[in-house]
């Protein structure tokens, strides 16, 4: 693929300030102290504090295409503090304390992604302004109350809910909204931006990136590429979605397709009159997700899922491109904000993201073996990225640390079932959540189809 190839992958990837032209790639054998296969966020950010802690060590990071391709240049831009396990499973499963401290984890995690990106120079549009997740109905109104409880009892949420949105200081709410909760604990960024100013900060600390260079295998201390081999004491395994292409991680992760459109830029004016700050990002309350924000150059960024599941786990730039969801999302944005009705869509755009089996996201290291992976993080990913590389770059140096004591080290998600059943359960449990919204809309009632997929969604 071209850089021209490139900058078509997504609004964020043609908008940046990079002429996204690959890296060399790898030139033969080479050996290191550090092997991270993928290219991305968790690679990246995996590289970049191992480096702070140890700037002698010798790190390679080998990516197949470029630094930032896949959902980490892609995705919706929220640095946030959700993590796919709900504070309430993860009690059920780890205790309570555990649970607590996962969830100040990812509170702190926003933070130090805007402290990282400032002390670096990372110009990736950091601005730290909340979600606003409105409830439309009542049925969305009693889960906005149910997270709002949630949070009270857990202690470190600062989740509030609002009532009266003519009257808050936070926005005057989407069309329909009778109540919203916000979450101060998220912040807007522009992720292509993130992605490759890390990739360089990387490279400024020492660490090399070796691109269009597939890895096609690996083993204890080896990463085996088409070109050569990259031998190393550790080797870290960080291709998200995109491990379902892999044979080794082909049936531990499911790709899961969500889809984004990108509108050309309202006045000020009009922002004004839909009520979304700089810096904030914005939901609802449906099952089936959506997710936006207002970029820095006033456009609606706006995804959601939809897009079904493709058999054996396949992943092709096809898929990424759905007109019937684009046009959905088009709808449903408008249906939000009747503001956004004659604003051209400019940008449509897709990629998969990685589903576990149990919805669980992990950061592990085996000490015999010396492979670390961390992924799963089913979209939540923007900030959890950088949660997983300070706790790998803890885990690989031998550091014994608050953050290698919290509950998803070494956490082992069983194994996707094999097709049909991956194909029917899949595109069944999208089908369902869907099917939740109407319920909801015809009887005024939290769903029933919702609440029996909830434990198989990490609530």
């Amino acid at each position: 693929m071209s850089d021209a190839g490139y900058r078509a992958l997504s609004f964020w990837h043609e908008s940046i300030d990079d002429d996204l032209e690959p890296r060399a790639a790898l030139p033969d054998d080479i050996t290191v102290d550090v092997a991270i296969v993928g290219g991305g966020l968790t690679g990246l950010w995996t590289a970049y504090y191992l480096l702070k802690r140890d700037p002698g060590l010798r790190v390679a990071v080998v990516e197949k295409h470029i630094a930032g391709f896949g959902a980490s240049g892609r995705n919706g831009g929220w640095c946030s503090a959700l993590f796919p396990t709900s504070a309430t499973a993860l009690e059920r499963r780890h205790g309570r304390p555990a649970a607590i401290a996962m969830r100040q984890a990812m509170i702190d995690t926003v933070d130090e992604v805007g402290r990282v990106t400032a002390a670096e120079g990372i110009d990736c549009d950091y601005v730290k302004g909340g979600t606003l997740a409105f409830a439309r109905s009542d049925a969305q109104l009693r889960a906005a109350e149910a997270e709002v409880a949630e949070a009270e009892r857990n202690g470190v949420d600062r989740v509030r809910l609002i009532r009266d949105l003519a009257a808050s200081d936070v926005g005057t709410g989407a069309a329909g909204a009778i109540a919203a909760t916000f979450d101060p604990a998220c912040a807007r960024v522009h992720p292509a931006k993130l992605v490759r100013g890390l990739a360089g900060v990387v490279e400024r600390l020492g660490g090399t990136i070796y691109e269009q260079t597939e890895v096609v295998e690996w083993a204890p201390h080896a990463a085996i590429t088409r070109l050569g081999t990259v031998t190393a004491d550790t080797i870290v395994v960080a291709t998200e979605g995109y491990g379902a292409t892999l044979v080794q991680t082909r049936r531990s992760i499911l790709p899961l397709y969500s889809l984004m459109i990108a509108t050309e830029p309202l006045s000020d004016a009009t922002w004004r009159e839909i009520g979304i700050e700089h810096g904030q990002t914005f939901t609802d309350f449906r099952h089936l997700l959506i997710y936006g924000q207002r970029t820095a150059d006033n456009r609606f960024a706006f995804g959601g899922r939809g897009a079904r599941y493709h058999w054996g786990s396949s992943i092709r730039p096809e898929y990424d491109k759905v007109p019937r969801v684009f046009e959905h999302l088009r709808k449903t944005l408008v249906d939000l904000f009747p503001q956004a009705a004659d604003a051209a869509v400019t940008h449509r755009w897709g990629g998969p993201l990685g589903v576990p089996r149990d919805w669980h996201a992990h950061a592990n290291l085996d000490p015999v073996t010396r492979i670390a992976s961390a992924g799963g993080y089913v979209g939540d990913g923007l900030s959890t990225t950088n949660l997983a590389g300070r706790t790998l770059a803890d885990l690989i140096t031998g550091r014994d640390t608050p953050l290698t004591a919290l509950p998803w080290v070494n956490h082992s998600s069983p194994g996707w079932e094999p097709e049909p059943l991956r194909f029917l359960g899949s595109n069944l449990g999208l089908l369902a959540m869907g099917l939740g919204d109407v319920e909801e809309r015809i009887t005024h009632r939290p769903s029933v189809a919702a609440r029996v997929m909830g434990p198989l969604v990490g609530h």
